[in-house]
């Protein structure tokens, strides 16, 4: 037979894990200065108009 398991603990568990991970992102993104946000914007869009640019058409 399997081990036994607390389900309820399991489900906690992840929700802590889910939490961790959310936390990790947030600090991530409060961190920055409000010009380090800017640049990554810029960088985003700039990435996004170089894709968008690279496209095929039919």
């Amino acid at each position: 037979m399997g081990e036994v398991v607390n389900l309820n603990k399991v489900r906690k568990d992840r929700a802590k894990a889910e939490a961790k991970l959310a936390a990790k992102s947030n600090r991530a993104g409060h961190g920055q200065s409000k010009a380090d946000r800017a640049a990554a914007k810029k960088e985003r869009a700039r990435i996004e108009r170089l894709l968008d640019g690279s496209k095929l058409e039919d």
